[in-house]
């Protein structure tokens, strides 16, 4: 169980190769698409286009594409075209359950195609980022904890910890005992946290504390009931704007692609 709130979210693209018919007994040769040709399989043309794609993605995705990684996605294009060729000679491409994939493949191609054009065309401004790292600035505060916790299920168990910890118990020996979430491995302790990054209930409580005091009432948290030792306090260390500026970005192009969204689906008609 954790008590620590996490942050969620990802889009993701689905590419798909193009299955290009082949027929031996046509003695016409495929016309040969605009630009550079990577190869020719069984009279069948792949372009270099191709093969440019799957190096551009996988340059935005942060992987370098070297001489092996390009020979390799090469490889698989051709392999991918004998496979296609295949499979349409035994009529796979005429299956409902094959129009049914290229169907979805197609939307989600467009619709990742459309949300990459949105944020090339609605650029988050430098504005927009700054106020950004202002305001989680300001969120996380000028201080972080360093805090053990104990968590039980009724505020009875959570007495009796206290009582025990009244009567000169070792915090950490009870945490490993008694409680319920995974940091009772490490004795309770949940490490340097800021106020922000934790449920209001147990931040609230903990902030009250001296160093060295535990809470002499449970504490009642969605999670459960809780006895909080403070271990230490210090500044918090807030990345510089120039760490955190890709991120930042990022974060905001998610919420402007969510906004994007909603305001498309309250538009639309659905049945």
């Amino acid at each position: 169980m954790q008590i620590k709130k996490t942050a969620l979210a990802t889009l993701s693209a689905m590419g798909f190769l193009t299955l290009t018919s082949c027929n031996a007994a046509d003695s016409t040769p495929p016309a040969a698409p605009a630009g550079k040709i990577m190869a020719v399989v069984n009279g069948t043309i792949i372009p270099q286009a191709e093969l440019n794609v799957l190096e551009q993605d996988r340059a935005a995705q942060g992987q370098p594409v070297d001489d092996k990684t390009a020979a390799a996605l090469r490889n698989s294009l051709i392999d991918g075209e004998i496979l296609a060729q295949q499979a349409e000679k035994t009529g796979l491409n005429k299956t409902s359950d094959f129009e049914n994939h290229l169907a979805l493949a197609k939307t989600q191609m467009l619709a990742q195609s459309y949300i990459s054009y949105y944020v090339k065309t609605h650029p988050v401004t430098e504005a927009a980022m700054q106020a950004e790292y202002n305001r989680v600035k300001a969120m996380m505060g000028d201080k972080e904890y360093e805090v053990e916790h104990i968590l039980v299920a009724t505020p009875d168990e959570a007495n009796k910890v206290i009582d025990k910890l009244n009567k000169k118990a070792k915090f950490e020996d009870l945490a490993k005992k008694e409680s319920k979430d995974s940091s009772a491995a490490n004795g309770g302790n949940l490490g340097w946290v800021a106020p922000a990054n934790l449920v209001p209930e147990f931040s609230d409580a903990m902030v009250k504390l001296k160093k060295g005091e535990y809470t002499k009432q449970p504490v009642h948290t969605k999670f459960g009931w809780h006895v909080i030792k403070l271990v230490d306090i210090r500044p918090i260390k807030f990345p510089a704007y120039d760490q955190v500026k890709g991120q930042l970005r990022a974060s905001l192009e998610q919420k402007e692609v969510q906004q994007l969204i909603a305001q498309l689906r309250a538009s639309a008609k659905v049945e």
